[in-house]
C-alpha cells in the first residue's frame, strides 16, 4: 500500500551536543514536521504522538506492538493510534509486521530493523527520490518556459 510520504527539511544543526534522549527526540521530530498543529507550542512530551515514538517504538525497539495495544498503553483510541502509526509508516520509520496472538495473525508494528539509524536509511531515499522528481518538474518547466520564449519571438 502506497501513502503518502511527508515530511519537513529545514536546514538542521546536528544535535549532538543534546544529551538528554527526550530533549534531542523533541528536537528532532519537531524539524521534520511529526507534530501537528495541536502538539507545536504545547507540552510535546507529553503528546501521543512523542509517546509513541519514544516510549513504545524508540525505548522498546524489538517489541511488535499491535494498534490495541499502543491505545492502551497510551490511554487513546485505536483509531487515534492508527493515525500517528500511520504517519511514522508513511515517513517510513516504522514497519507492519505480523504477531500471533489467539492461533492468528495479526498486524502488529515495530521501529523498522529495531533501529532508528537503520530506518532513517529509508527516510533518505524517500527523500531522494522525491527530490529527483522535483529537479526532474523543474527542469520540464525550464523547457516549457523556453520552448514559450522562442514561440514569442
Amino acid at each position: 500500500m502506497d501513502m503518502d510520504f511527508e515530511i519537513t527539511l529545514r536546514k538542521h544543526t546536528p544535535l549532538t551536543s543534546v544529551e538528554d534522549l527526550e530533549e534531542a527526540c523533541e528536537i528532532f521530530l519537531t524539524h521534520i514536521g511529526y507534530f501537528g498543529p495541536k502538539t507545536k507550542g504545547g507540552n510535546a512530551r507529553e503528546s501521543i504522538p512523542f509517546k509513541l515514538f519514544v516510549n513504545c517504538f524508540l525505548k522498546r525497539r524489538d517489541k511488535v506492538w499491535q494498534i490495541k495495544e499502543l491505545a492502551h498503553e497510551l490511554e487513546t483510541t485505536q483509531p487515534t493510534m492508527g493515525k500517528y502509526v500511520n504517519d511514522l509508516r508513511a515517513m517510513a520509520l516504522i514497519e507492519e509486521t505480523s504477531v500471533e496472538e489467539d492461533g492468528k495473525k495479526k498486524k502488529g508494528y515495530k521501529l523498522r530493523y529495531s533501529s532508528l539509524s537503520d530506518a532513517w536509511h529509508f527516510v533518505e531515499e524517500n527523500i531522494n527520490v522525491s527530490m529527483a522528481n522535483y529537479r526532474k518538474s523543474v527542469d520540464h518547466i525550464q523547457r516549457l518556459a523556453e520552448e514559450k520564449d522562442k514561440k514569442r519571438k
